[in-house]
């Protein structure tokens, strides 16, 4: 339990007492800010690799099954599957197949990043309204032009939905990476835990939800981008 009484953080542990420790969080970020700063880069460069990779799958297999339907049951279950298994459990199934380091953390985060954009991207599309599909086919177009020049554009809205969701979680749960030696800010965290130290905790929680919010944003403006030209082909 904590109590937060000006520049001080008391401790209660296991109710045999207070013991304060100084909440000198700039001095220790002005201090250590190469190392925060490396792992910050750490950290981003794990979660972006994995979601990149999530997106180039996520994206196309939502694609198939609209045009495969049967399957789609399946293999969202699968992915939904995944999701429900504890983060440090899939980090620990890694290890036997990937061994330590950050290539396990990106398999997994990877496949934790699966699940909001194939979602998204099968109900966006299944979602476009009937009857502009069928002023496509009127027109002419092939499967492949109803695809990209409506199905897609109408859908981009839920894709994106689904992609910033999955940068979001994906962030959060490199903070785990840690554990099997893919470093990271969750490096900052558990130190700072296991030595007691606030400090430490903060240099690695502010910087990865600033990241968070920052990948959040940074997709807005890209969504915000895509939906005028999305617009404008279906016009």
């Amino acid at each position: 339990m904590w109590w937060l009484r000006g520049p001080v953080v008391y401790q209660q542990i296991d109710g045999v007492g207070k013991e304060a420790f100084n909440l000198a969080f700039i001095p220790f970020f002005i201090e250590r800010w190469p190392m925060i700063l490396d792992a910050t880069s750490q950290h981003l460069r794990i979660s972006l690799i994995a979601e990149l990779i999530g997106i180039l799958i996520a994206v196309p297999l939502g694609i198939l099954l609209t045009r495969r339907r049967s399957l789609s049951g399946p293999i969202i279950g699968a992915a939904n599957l995944i999701q429900t298994v504890p983060s440090l459990a899939l980090l620990g199934f890694m290890i036997p197949f990937f061994g330590v380091g950050s290539l396990p953390a990106i398999v997994a985060l990877l496949l934790y990043s699966l699940l909001p954009i194939l979602r998204n991207t099968y109900t966006g599309i299944t979602e476009v309204d009937p009857a502009i599909k069928e002023a496509g086919r009127g027109m002419g177009m092939t499967g492949t032009q109803l695809l990209f020049l409506v199905e897609l554009p109408a859908a981009m809205p839920v894709i994106m939905a689904g992609v910033r969701v999955s940068m979001v979680l994906v962030i959060g749960w490199a903070t785990l990476a840690t554990f099997i030696g893919a470093g990271g800010l969750g490096q900052l965290i558990v130190s700072g835990l296991t030595l007691v130290r606030p400090e430490m905790i903060m240099a690695g929680a502010i910087p990865a939800t600033l990241l968070a919010l920052l990948a959040d944003w940074g997709l807005g403006l890209v969504e915000r981008r895509l939906m005028p030209k999305t617009r404008s082909r279906m016009a």
